[in-house]
């Protein structure tokens, strides 16, 4: 038998990576140049040392490597990449002097902006550093209040009020974490929104956001932080430039060997647990000299202490086979991974009707409002919900402290999300379980998939057919009370209201089972 062989990375600097594997974790005492504010914050989050991934981009950035490559990262799930980047540009911005957008991180939905914003919330007033976001949670003039502020007047009491009057507004904050939509309206509407100062791009979840356009938004990032060459005073006129607090100019120029590039250059960390090996996709980034972090020989692997079953049942009993491992998790923090917005809906719909089941759920969709999403992801966090139902869209990122299972509903359909949905669990050298409900034609492409990954051994579980059949007679009366909420839903559509999904069919077979 032939023993296949390794993929060879396209791009050359992807070839000889750096293994994230060689680092050990490293207490924060022995971690080099940290700034002892930010020792103490980190304290206060019970935080005591640095996991490898953590400790590798410290070294690259703040550390011997002086941040002189772009960096990309393809680390698993819940290994710690949100503060690997956070603590060190914290940690370079702490010694600034005047406020502006200096730092901005772009991620692909608000919930997962909202989680990163915490993180950095964390640790950046120890060094007095401002965060904002511009995620779309409010409107957009309350934004506009926080991000954007008119310099103060004692900065310029030599100047006639007239002029003053005409200082243009600038930022407020440091650090700016995005959604790439709103980042857009303001660079496109907001007057003194400005990247002009901008050192550093972090661009979370790459392969989502390289994979989507979201408006051209990487582009026009990467444009408006490119060379300016302005002029300090305008030349041949008798116009009076009006006074600002800080311009930086970018020269093209050489740079380690580089023609063409600007200095000071925008400095980038882009990150996945699945990062794409595509050169057209890479390429759009403009990277620096790149260096990659990664961990492994493989290109994907899952978190060291997960464990992974598979159930195989019939396409008719699957909702029966969930509910059945809902009770023997017994309450146990748990997300249920299904394949579309409508599924989700439809199974959340069907589970209520199950009668008085032994854990709380809810459903986790675009089908809500934001505000109804936060307070069920805050009674999920808080533990009065012990299961989510939700899409791969909704979670992606989502770090709840106390998800000990995933449950694979629907069947992934490539490795790389098969590992974005596991991540949810087994994070931070954490135990935990991941669950997938297989039909027999399943199994084969199922187990040939996870052959992609490292750490892909999973054990075959059954569910004991007496609580199968228990549940039989409650399964057939929740089954009519789905269809007829299924054709009042569609009436209601019709009639100009109602959620945005098409129900597939109201045969009892397709409208339960995906």
């Amino acid at each position: 038998m032939d023993v296949p062989q390794k993929r060879v990375a396209h791009l050359p600097w992807m070839r000889n990576p750096l293994d994230i594997d060689q680092f050990e974790q490293r207490p924060l005492h022995g971690v080099s140049c940290l700034d002892p504010r930010l020792k103490e914050a980190l304290g206060k989050m019970q935080i005591e040392s640095l996991f490898p991934v953590q400790l590798a981009v410290w070294l690259e950035t703040v550390g011997p490597g002086g941040f002189e490559r772009d960096i990309c990262v393809n680390s698993p799930t819940g290994s710690g990449k949100t503060l690997a980047y956070a603590l060190p540009i914290v940690q370079s911005l702490s010694t600034r002097k005047i406020r502006c957008l200096r730092a901005l991180v772009v991620l692909p939905t608000r919930d997962l902006a909202l989680q990163v914003k915490e993180v950095f919330e964390a640790i950046a007033p120890a060094v007095g550093l401002t965060v904002g976001s511009a995620v779309g949670q409010s409107s957009i003039a309350d934004e506009i209040s926080a991000l954007i502020k008119r310099p103060r007047s004692e900065r310029y009491s030599s100047l006639d009020p007239e002029y003053e009057a005409q200082i243009e507004p600038e930022t407020s904050i440091d650090i700016l974490v995005a959604t790439p939509g709103r980042l857009m309206d303001h660079i496109t509407m907001t007057k003194g929104f400005s990247l002009e100062h901008l050192r550093f791009l972090v661009v979370d979840e790459t392969d989502r956001l390289l994979r989507e356009a979201y408006q051209s938004w990487l582009p026009t990032v990467l444009q408006l932080t490119s060379s300016t060459n302005q002029d300090l005073f305008s030349c041949g006129s008798s116009t009076i430039s009006m006074p600002r607090s800080l311009t930086t100019i970018r020269r093209t120029g050489v740079e380690r060997g580089f023609k063409g590039r600007c200095y000071p250059r925008l400095m980038k960390i882009v990150l996945s647990a699945t990062l794409t090996q595509d050169p057209s996709k890479l390429s759009q980034l403009e990277l620096h000299h790149p260096i990659l972090l990664t961990s492994g020989m493989k290109r994907y692997r899952l978190p060291e202490k997960l464990q992974s079953f598979k159930l195989i049942c019939k396409s008719k009993l699957k909702p029966l086979c969930l509910v059945a491992l809902l009770e023997e998790l017994k309450g146990e923090k748990c997300i249920v991974f299904t394949s579309s917005v409508e599924s989700t809906h439809r199974l959340s719909t069907l589970l209520s009707f199950f009668g008085d089941v032994p854990f709380k759920f809810s459903e986790y969709s675009r089908l809500q409002r934001q505000s109804v999403r936060s307070k069920t992801l805050k009674a999920f966090r808080e533990g009065t919900i012990q299961v989510l139902i939700a899409t791969d869209a909704m979670t992606r990122g989502m770090d709840v402290e106390g998800i000990t299972n995933v449950i694979n509903y629907d069947m992934p359909s490539y490795v790389k999300t098969y590992i974005h949905r596991a991540g949810r669990t087994a994070r931070a050298g954490l135990s935990g379980s991941c669950f997938t409900l297989l039909r027999k034609h399943e199994v084969k492409r199922f187990d040939s998939m996870l052959q992609k990954a490292e750490n892909n051994t999973c054990t075959l579980r059954t569910v004991p057919s007496q609580i199968i059949n228990g549940l039989l007679p409650v399964y057939s009366i929740a089954l009519e009370k789905l269809k007829e909420k299924v054709e009042s839903e569609a009436a209601r559509r019709k009639y100009g209201g109602g959620f945005k999904f098409t129900a597939k069919s109201s045969s009892r077979k397709e409208v339960t089972c995906t």
